[in-house]
């Protein structure tokens, strides 16, 4: 009976994720938790048939060029893949795979918190209770920007967007959208398109990021862009933080254009701008975006799921390259 194919799993996976793996493959998994070094990448290609990595394990050409012939197939534990450079990684043979769909609520949940915390100034008011310094009201107390009926404007419609889309209509939104290709009438719902971002911009007294980081859309909001938006807008990111120019949102904050951000990613992670911290206008989350339990499960089925369907000689549903 053939052995096990061996699976490097290089993060700490939820532990039905870690289970299931188990059963099925001979995984090897460092219970230290940390991001992996190229280094280390490298050294462990030569004794796996597949890995399961996070966004954390960077897998740029050089990386790639340096694998073991061993290594089959790397099948991530996330929907964005900017970690991986996938036209090297085809070039060598090697499969990759995301897990799509399955953090579309858990994410749009984080966004439309994070568009709330921004308007609402929750930050500062939680800042304010905890350090005991609430020590009056009045009317014009922590007054913030009111959500329901104003235009949402999502840059991505894709499943994370269309999810926060109908999270909107919830507080009576009015949702506008620019997307690659027009969705169908029916997934619109009755949202706007918008095939510029240069119309959707000033439209949109919220705008909330949900595409992927490209060549083409890092450094999507810059100075040019945020000029505009309407006057005293809120922008929120969930995304990836290279979308952002992080130096030219500092300025639209500071000279009053922007009325508050909401950020779930940053373009250092772990750790962040450490610029924005002065500013309690900027409510921000250290990128948990999917970090539910029930995400982390099928975030983890999913990648095996790919891997399952690998190693049955099947291409594997959510095959990238």
């Amino acid at each position: 009976m053939p052995s096990k194919p061996v699976v490097w799993i290089t993060r700490a996976l939820s532990a039905n994720t870690l289970e299931r793996a188990r059963t099925h493959y001979e995984v090897i998994f460092d219970p230290a938790d940390e991001p992996a070094t190229a280094d280390t990448i490298i050294a462990r290609s030569a004794e796996v048939d597949a890995m399961i990595p996070c966004h954390s394990e960077v897998f740029s050409a050089d990386v790639v060029a340096r694998l073991s012939p061993r290594l089959r197939i790397i099948a991530n534990h996330s929907v964005g893949v900017d970690h991986c450079d996938l036209q090297a990684l085809k070039a060598r043979g090697i499969v990759v795979t995301n897990t799509p769909d399955v953090l579309s609520d858990a994410t749009a949940e984080i966004a439309m918190l994070l568009l709330l915390g921004a308007a609402r100034r929750a930050s500062e008011g939680d800042a304010l209770v905890r350090s005991g310094q609430w020590t009056s009201w009045s009317p014009s107390f922590m007054v913030g920007r009111q959500v329901t009926g104003k235009r949402l404007g999502i840059i991505g419609m894709g499943k994370v967007g269309q999810v926060m889309a109908r999270r909107a209509r919830g507080f009576d939104m009015e949702v506008h959208y620019h997307n690659r290709h027009r969705l169908s009438t029916h997934d619109e719902q009755g949202a706007t398109y918008h095939a510029s971002i240069e119309s959707l911009l000033p439209r949109s007294e919220f705008l909330s990021l949900h595409c992927p980081a490209t060549a083409q859309t890092t450094g999507l909001m810059n100075s040019r862009t945020l000029a505009q938006l309407p006057d005293r807008a809120i922008l929120i990111n969930t995304a990836r933080g290279a979308l952002v120019d992080e130096q030219a949102l500092l300025d639209a904050i500071d000279s009053g254009h922007l009325a508050a951000a909401g950020l779930d990613c940053f373009t250092t992670e772990p750790g962040g701008n450490p610029a924005f911290a002065a500013h309690r206008n900027i409510f921000m989350l250290p990128h948990i975006g999917s970090a539910t339990f029930e995400t982390r499960d099928a975030m983890g089925f999913r990648a095996l799921d790919n891997l399952d369907a690998f190693f049955a000689g099947k291409v594997p549903g959510d095959q990238l390259v």
